[in-house]
């Protein structure tokens, strides 16, 4: 496996966002829960229970409580998870358009949980703040 990108003026010129089709939806449900027939994007451990993010449709079916309704954007740039810079760098610009982010670093990369109908628009945020690092 290469190692990720740590440069922020790297990271930043090649970071491609990628809109994910469809809505998500943030969801807490006991721990123990059994999830083995739905596709969680990411699951995290609480104190309060076990925060679930999964296609909406999914959580409708399961009958879980949607929290909050997302899109979903990937930077496709193979981050570091010891670079410095780029998730404030990007959390500011998005701040800059007025939208709120959740965030969440895979092993290979970053994931941006934005609200389901200002997708279009963070994504547009996101380019431009590449556009502005080239």
């Amino acid at each position: 496996m290469s190692p990720g990108i740590s440069d922020l003026t790297a990271l930043l010129r090649t970071m491609e966002p990628e809109l994910h089709d469809g809505a998500y939806a943030y969801c807490v449900v006991p721990p123990g829960t059994d999830l083995s027939a739905l596709s969680p994007v990411a699951t995290v451990a609480e104190a309060e229970g076990l925060t679930v993010i999964l296609p909406e449709a999914q959580a409708i079916a399961a009958g879980f409580s949607v929290l909050f309704r997302a899109a979903w954007i990937t930077l496709t740039v193979h981050s570091d998870l010891q670079a410095v810079g780029l998730t404030a760098a990007f959390a500011t610009a998005l701040g800059q358009a007025g939208i709120s982010c959740n965030v969440i670093a895979g092993a290979f990369h970053d994931h941006i949980f934005v609200p389901v109908d200002q997708g279009p628009a963070a994504l547009v945020a996101l380019k431009a703040l590449q556009q502005g690092a080239r």
